[in-house]
């Protein structure tokens, strides 16, 4: 009998600019039941002061234990090290004593290096997996904040949820300058509305590509590649695709000479798609090259993608140069087949991403017609007898 492999917890990333309201959104989340089998990590160098963690200083971790059964961890070492300990330190009978994790990052810095911990560990990618971003934005502050920080433009940037703290304070044409703004430097994340830290965690949570209550992937929830559709006015032919000569199809989903992310936050937001599959180590040749040259401007990518030779789709997810291992789906989500991936940029324009695509595109096309140029001609070399 086949023993079932446990499954990977989920961690959550709670991310936000200095007095965005994190500290009052832990307090609320922890208070709540649907947190009570959640182990929140704290960073050193957060702003946090949870009300609940009254209790004294040592050289080691400050762990306790809240009313709701939530168990909270101050770190004061490696996060690597304290994920791998907790496995075994919050465990009672030997079983585990939490199944998901919440990790609260200081305001001051970019959530990336963070990321790149999650998914470059192999013991860390054995037990958990990445759930999503969670990024805490002042509604009052917001603007301001953003324009003076490329920290905080990095941390809206990568989120999946954009929790607005303080909307009932900010007056009506703020918020809405400040949400439009949002949606333009990463329209797949959700917005949600707060005041005084109170949302439901059913809001925040389950953002990735699996719920913890599923064993299903949602692949289309968690691409939602519809938010980056263009306008309906904007559609006027560039999308394009050729099926003949040894050119090749390159429709994108979203093409357009005109990208609607031009603020100066620098960041670009876009999904594009082709129709056939693609021969493996074609794209990973081409993904290889575009990390290795544009990696640290490449913030966040993330599609399913079809392989020549595979009926089942892959799914890839990377932050910068570092990309998950790549997850196999048991079987394609719906009728559509087409490869689609999602990047969030900084200072990387469409066109560059697209001029490279179909640099490999026209490889894959001749390489294709001189295979097929052989089996014609039997086998024989290119100008045999």
């Amino acid at each position: 009998m086949t023993q079932e492999t446990p499954a990977l917890i989920p961690i959550s990333l709670l991310t936000g600019f200095l007095g965005s309201g994190k500290t009052t959104l832990l307090n609320y989340l922890v208070a709540q039941p649907e947190l009570k089998d959640t182990l929140v990590i704290i960073n050193e160098f957060g702003e946090i002061g949870l009300d609940h963690l009254l209790v004294a200083h040592s050289q080691d971790d400050i762990v306790v234990e809240m009313s709701s059964g939530c168990l909270c961890c101050t770190i004061r070492g490696d996060l690597k090290k304290t994920l791998k300990d907790i496995t075994w330190r919050f465990a009672e009978g030997g079983k585990r004593k939490f199944n998901r994790v919440i990790i609260e990052t200081t305001g001051l810095a970019s959530p990336i290096p963070i990321l790149h911990t999650l998914m470059t560990d192999n013991f860390i990618a054995s037990k958990y997996r990445l759930d999503g971003v969670i990024t805490t934005i002042d509604a009052v502050n917001g603007n301001q904040t953003l324009d003076n920080h490329i920290e905080a433009v990095q941390q809206a940037a990568v989120a999946d949820r954009l929790l607005l703290t303080k909307s009932d304070l900010a007056d009506a044409a703020t918020l809405k300058n400040l949400q439009a703004r949002l949606a333009q430097m990463n329209p797949s994340a959700e917005q949600i509305l707060s005041q005084q830290g109170q949302v439901s965690p059913q809001k925040l949570l389950d953002a990735g590509l699996f719920k913890a209550t599923e064993k299903t992937p949602d692949v289309e929830r968690w691409l939602n590649e519809e938010s980056y559709a263009q306008p309906a006015h904007d559609h006027h032919g560039h999308a394009h695709g050729h099926h003949h000569g040894h050119e090749h199809d390159h429709k994108h989903a979203t093409h357009s000479h005109e990208d609607v992310n031009r603020h100066d936050d620098h960041i670009r937001a876009f999904c594009f798609s082709f129709d056939h599959p693609i021969e493996p180590h074609l794209f990973d040749e081409w993904l290889s090259l575009l990390v290795g040259f544009k990696g640290q401007n490449i913030l966040r990518i993330k599609g399913i993608i079809n392989l020549a030779g595979d009926d089942k789709p892959t799914v890839i997810h990377g932050v910068q140069h570092i990309f998950h291992p790549t997850v196999t789906l048991p079987a394609w989500p719906s009728e559509d087949r087409r490869t689609r991936i999602v990047f969030i940029t900084k200072d990387i324009e469409r066109s560059t991403i697209e001029r490279s695509f179909t640099a490999f595109m026209q490889a894959q096309a001749i390489e294709q017609e001189q295979k097929a140029q052989r089996a014609q001609d039997g086998g024989k070399p290119s100008g045999a007898w």
